[in-house]
């Protein structure tokens, strides 16, 4: 396969962004000033194009989100969540995907549906973990062509996890130890299994 030719994207919108420069970091630190004191921003890099693909966007096939894994936690016949890649400072943090190979934009409604009803079911589990207020949800794909979302458990107490900026603890707190990170897992797959599909905690 050939080297994908890059060039800097040519838009009005990107005409205008000072590349090259350090962004003030400044609306950080004023708009959520119970995480952030002080910022250091890298400079802006050039936004070349077109984007070098996704996992899984040349060859489906080779999407490792349809593959089995042992990350897998709880299925039904349409999604699937894994956790467990890592334990780090969040009380849980779980990946939730289509077990087939869809985007948000062809996702059949069937699927998309049914996610409304696992959004709801995944924040009660999360939030049965001790000392967990709240569930999180955030996606991004920008690592995967493939629909994927996270879930993210926010501390009870911890008002500096507040918004989008609890991802960014998750690396900054003490890891938790392997025995607790396992059970904090088996409580997530098990209250899903509960209400239907299949659980696979990890032991």
């Amino acid at each position: 396969m050939s080297e994908l030719e890059q060039h800097p994207a040519d838009t009005a919108f990107h005409a205008r962004l000072p590349i090259g420069e350090r962004p003030d970091a400044a609306p950080l630190t004023d708009g959520l000033p119970w995480a952030f004191e002080e910022i250091t921003m890298r400079p802006l890099e050039p936004m070349l194009v077109p984007e070098k693909p996704r996992g899984g966007e040349v060859d489906p096939e080779s999407c490792s989100s349809c593959l089995p894994s042992e990350h897998t936690i709880w299925h039904d016949d349409l999604w699937q969540v894994r956790a467990g890649w890592d334990v780090g400072g969040l009380p849980f943090i779980g990946a939730i995907s289509p077990r087939e190979h869809w985007l948000l934009e062809d996702a059949p409604h069937e699927v998309l549906a049914a996610y409304g009803p696992l959004m709801q079911r995944i924040s009660q589990a999360v939030k049965s973990i001790p000392g967990v207020a709240r569930c999180h949800f955030a996606r991004w794909n920008d690592g995967s062509a493939h629909l994927h979302l996270w879930a993210l458990a926010r501390p009870a107490g911890m008002m500096q996890g507040r918004g989008a900026v609890l991802a960014f603890w998750d690396g900054m707190l003490p890891a938790m130890p392997q025995e607790m990170g396992a059970e904090h897992i088996r409580i997530v797959a098990e209250a899903l299994a509960s209400g239907g599909g299949e659980a696979f905690p990890r032991t």
